[in-house]
């Protein structure tokens, strides 16, 4: 069994990542963005009395008291800062706030969505690799720096231009930047307090659009 070195830290801040097996494609169209996104938002708190699966297939009204009773009467794990769904990995900037949060927030995604993912395409075995990487934030200057890049991947990847990035539907960024947040589970204080409106932060991103591109090897070793 895969070890921790480094234990992770209640309140602290982690950039948190892991990609598929083989770099596969594990989200292949919107259904599979999206199911993953409200997995996020189901998992971020601790044992829900129903697995995803089964709150999934309630009817409309259930599936809203559900989500009430479970939002009125625990309290999440972890604070998602920003996050990048990408098509074959994933980035958080999170702050854990229960001991243990972050393992088992991811552990609790990924063994949800493989499970979807493999039913759906008819396979079995591992989907992610084994261990997530988890990168202690040590400072303000770095926390902001690590969301721009996490926000910058669809761009670095030569996805879409920096110009479309408040579009791109599977980021926190659009949230940053709008007054509308589509998603209620981002905590965007810890970010907004280091600049004067959403406006700056949208530069900050931007003009290290050019930059990151030329360094995409980063992706490379950091995976590795």
């Amino acid at each position: 069994m895969p070890y921790r070195k480094s234990p992770i830290v209640t309140n602290q801040f982690y950039h948190v990542f892991n990609k598929s097996i083989a770099r596969q494609p594990i989200f292949k169209n919107v259904r599979d963005y999206d199911r993953m996104i409200r997995t996020i938002d189901f998992y971020r708190y601790p044992k829900p009395r129903l697995r995803f699966s089964f709150f999934n297939r309630l009817p409309f009204p259930q599936k809203e008291d559900f989500l009430q009773e479970l939002k009125r009467t625990k309290t999440p794990m972890v604070e998602i800062i920003s996050y990048c769904l990408m098509p074959n990995h994933f980035h958080f900037l999170l702050h854990p706030v229960a001991d243990f949060g972050v393992s088992h927030f991811i552990r609790n995604i990924q063994h949800s969505y493989s499970k979807y993912f493999n039913t759906k395409n008819n396979r079995s075995g591992s989907l992610f690799q084994g261990m997530f990487k988890a990168v202690l934030i040590e400072t303000d200057e770095q926390l902001i720096h690590v969301s721009r890049y996490i926000h910058l991947n669809p761009v670095s990847s030569y996805m879409i231009e920096v110009d479309e990035l408040k579009n791109y539907p599977w980021s926190s960024f659009k949230n940053y930047v709008s007054e509308f947040n589509e998603y209620s589970f981002l905590s965007k204080e810890y970010l907004m307090e280091q600049f004067k409106s959403a406006d700056s932060y949208k530069q900050f991103v931007f003009d290290q659009a050019d930059y990151q591109r030329r360094l995409k090897e980063i992706d490379y070793l950091t995976f590795e």
